[in-house]
């Protein structure tokens, strides 16, 4: 992603969380199959949950998150955003569908009748977007806000504190600059040039993958991210600290015990949680560059960074 000199002064952070998204990003997370000491036993609760009426969306929301802008407007309801997915109908195009069916795990003619404009089908789209939000996003908007404003703000204080490319590079392990282009190293490899129209930075609790980047159809470029704190780990309860609404109580209590160098096996039994648990917590941390991580022999070793000092000493 290569900026100039007016997209860096231009890197903005999006108001709110927005339920067209999240609920894309929800269905994206169920598919996938990373992170599983985090959203293993989610997915499984969702897909116990998930009504057979909001399937054919698995036909356009996939696994990658390189979906169709379509379908996770940036509307700031849930009917707003049922109105833009509805009036996007004449602008689908016949290269748009051939790239849908391809990924689609089914038979593509749903599709097809989709992108025809043929009204039951657009019915069904709109019947499966609203019972999968009833699952997904409605029981658990307060959580989701929480994840989202509590990654707002520590990325609002790194800015500050740090500037533009340790923002940018929290964003995830393979993230990093090279001069003024901002790379991330996994695929699919692609280059987008801001050319002036600035960034909105957009955390997601659901999405666990690489930062994806889209045109906003009104604004600047959006780059969605994994938010610090996944859902899983947010606390439905009022949590007792800032630092517990930024990072969730263990994680936040894996970052104060590295204050002093532990293994992974002595944050295991010093929070009674199970080891892949905790190398989860780290690699997040480590992640934000909150944390260290070093071998020595068999151990692995973790400790904080200053970034983790100062936000162990602001309380957040």
């Amino acid at each position: 992603m290569h900026f100039t000199t007016e997209d860096l002064l231009n890197v903005t952070f999006a108001s709110e969380p927005l339920p067209l998204v999240e609920l894309a990003m929800a269905l994206v997370a169920w598919q996938r199959r990373d992170e599983q000491a985090v959203f293993g036993r989610w997915r499984g609760r969702v897909g116990r949950e998930l009504p057979d009426r909001a399937l054919p969306l698995l036909d356009l929301l996939r696994p990658d998150g390189d979906n169709p802008p379509f379908v996770e407007p940036y509307a700031r309801t849930l009917e707003e955003g049922l109105a833009a997915v509805r009036d996007a109908a004449p602008g689908l195009t016949a290269g748009q569908l051939a790239r849908a069916a391809a990924r689609a795990p089914g038979p593509d003619s749903w599709l097809r009748a989709l992108w025809c404009r043929d009204r039951g089908a657009w019915d069904q789209l709109d019947g499966a977007i609203r019972s999968a939000y009833e699952v997904l996003v409605a029981p658990h908007r307060a959580r989701i806000r929480q994840s989202f404003r509590a990654d707002v703000a520590w990325r609002t204080r790194l800015l500050a504190t740090h500037g533009i490319k340790a923002c940018l590079a929290s964003t995830h392990p393979a993230a990093g600059w090279s001069g003024a282009a901002f790379e991330v190293d996994r695929p699919p490899h692609y280059e987008v040039r801001l050319g002036g129209r600035g960034l909105m930075l957009m955390p997601s609790p659901f999405w666990t993958g690489r930062p994806l980047v889209a045109e906003h159809p009104e604004g600047p470029y959006v780059l969605l991210h994994p938010a610090l704190t996944p859902l899983p780990l947010t606390s439905p309860a009022p949590v007792g600290s800032p630092l517990d609404a930024l990072l969730g109580r263990t994680r936040a209590a894996v970052l104060q015990l590295l204050v002093e160098r532990r293994t992974t096996s002595e944050l295991a039994r010093d929070l009674d949680i199970s080891l892949p648990s905790v190398s989860e917590h780290t690699r997040t941390l480590r992640a934000a560059g909150l944390i260290t991580t070093e071998r020595d022999g068999k151990a692995v070793l973790h400790s904080v960074t200053g970034l983790g000092v100062d936000l162990l000493h602001s309380g957040a």
